[in-house]
């Protein structure tokens, strides 16, 4: 494949998305019309997992195709030079490809200038609102700097501006990552997705004209906290009509010890999670409901980059796929809010959805496992540019035409998130087994026991199932060269 015969690719990514499951209970979910009408053009896959439920663990892994074992980026912010697996950007670029890239890096040392792109990208988690990029397109479309009313505050932070109830607070510190709620007082096209939104759109304009095949890459910094939508979206939800979650009153008897992390307030003594919550259903519903409007914000950002595929006349060329890095424990298991280092479904499970029209069937829907581990090659794949590196990932596009057979279980990993944890996740299409060193393990049956309540680890009945699935877990350790000592 020549060149410029090569099909364009664009990749949305969000980053720390609420997982679905919220919005099951006969209550709204998070709408996400954008997110829908790419998955109704090609593929959703309903049974997506990330390798890490931390950001830096997870982009490295969807950069490189390896689990964070092999790539050795384990925890948020690390300045250490991981090992040397390929990374996608850099085989593209040698392709041929135009590498665009908007939006938060986190992923490594470096930026995305490092990997062959042009666009915007600084090292590190960052704070796009300080940026000069940002002030010359309010300057350029004469709006103000995005400003927010604060509702509520769960942490602050030392050596940074207080965020204060009932004041509008601009986000200017190094990391825009507040643990707060509220709204965005200002336009839309102030807050960070819009910008980031138009930037990639005016880059899809530019090549369009210049022709020859592009890779664009959009990171978007939300939906991860704070959770600051307009009223436009806002307005979508009503914070009454949602039910009380699932395992929000879980009293983590039968969870290991790394449940009980929490630093947020007013959910926690001294790091320990308080139980029942400190914090009333009725205000968990205020601030998940500015959690789904948020959601439905940055999808409406990312149907900007849609709508300008089709006005330019690029979708029948481009293969585009939309997913996120890591779930959000938002009011799950006992009410916490952020993430930690256990791995419950809500930080594991991700959306992800694909499209390439005329490769791929339109409307499917599809329950094989995925992971964040088979991004870089499935986009490689796409491009005809296979990696010179070993992968632990595989392409997801023999899934989407029909034309494979595929793992029928998956790991996942966590290395702790500011704290000594080791753990290990294998999960089938029925079963779930966490393995935490040192701590309780976990044994969930999703089918009978999707909120997961009951850890039937010790259950004699599901000996032999318990057996089978750590039995498996070594086999992805052996495979992916994994020599923790978790099971």
């Amino acid at each position: 494949m020549t060149a410029k015969n090569r099909p364009n690719i664009v990749f949305l990514l969000n980053d720390h998305q609420l997982y679905y499951r919220h919005g099951w209970d006969a209550g709204p979910r998070p709408q996400r019309p954008h997110f829908d009408r790419l998955a109704s053009g090609g593929v959703e896959f309903t049974r997506a997992y990330t390798a890490c439920p931390l950001c830096m663990p997870a982009r490295r892994t969807m950069l490189t195709g390896v689990f964070p074992h092999n790539h050795r980026l384990l925890q948020n912010d690390e300045t250490q030079v991981p090992s040397a697996h390929e990374v996608y950007l850099d085989v593209l670029a040698r392709a041929g490809y135009r590498n665009y890239y908007f939006g938060k890096w986190h992923a490594g040392p470096g930026d995305a200038h490092d990997h062959g792109c042009e666009g915007f990208s600084y090292t590190s988690y960052n704070n796009p609102y300080t940026k000069p990029e940002y002030k010359a397109y309010l300057e350029e479309r004469g709006l103000p700097p995005a400003g927010h009313l604060i509702e509520r505050v769960f942490a602050q932070w030392r050596k940074r501006k207080p965020m204060r109830v009932g004041e509008v607070y601009r986000c200017e510190d190094v990391w825009c990552n507040e643990h707060a709620s509220g709204l965005t007082v200002t336009p839309k096209e102030t807050h960070e997705a819009f910008f980031l939104a138009n930037l990639a759109c005016d880059a899809l304009r530019q090549a369009a004209h210049d022709g020859g095949p592009f890779a664009l890459r959009v990171d978007f910094w939300g939906p991860h906290q704070p959770y600051f939508p307009t009223k436009e979206f806002a307005d979508l939800y009503d914070p009454a009509t949602i039910p009380e979650y699932g395992n929000f009153g879980d009293d983590l008897a039968k969870k290991p010890d790394v449940y009980r992390r929490e630093w947020n307030q007013p959910m926690s003594d001294n790091g320990r999670i308080i139980l029942p919550s400190a914090l009333e259903w009725s205000e968990w519903q205020k601030v998940l409901a500015r959690c789904y409007a948020h959601v439905t914000m940055v999808d409406a950002a990312g149907g900007l980059i849609l709508d300008a595929l089709d006005e330019l006349g690029l979708a029948e060329d481009t293969f585009v796929i939309w997913t996120t890095d890591h779930g959000d424990a938002l009011a799950c298991h006992g009410g916490h809010f952020d993430k930690a280092s256990y791995m419950p479904e809500e930080m594991m499970r991700v959306p992800m959805a694909v499209r390439w029209p005329g490769r791929i069937e339109r409307g499917q829907r599809s329950e094989q496992l995925v992971s964040l581990i088979d991004v870089a090659p499935t986009i490689l794949d796409v491009a005809g540019t296979p990696s010179d590196g070993a992968v632990d990932g595989l392409s997801l596009l023999p899934i989407c035409t029909g034309d494979a057979e595929w793992r029928d279980d998956l790991m996942g990993e966590t290395h702790g998130h500011g704290e000594d944890v080791e753990g290990r996740m294998l999960v089938t299409d029925r079963y779930r087994y966490v393995a935490t060193r040192g701590q309780m393990h976990e044994l969930y049956d999703l089918e009978k026991d999707p909120y997961e309540l009951t850890n039937l680890i010790e259950d004699a009945a599901h000996t032999d199932t318990l057996a089978d699935l750590r039995r498996r877990l070594r086999a992805w350790q052996e495979m992916t060269h994994d020599g923790e000592e978790v099971v």
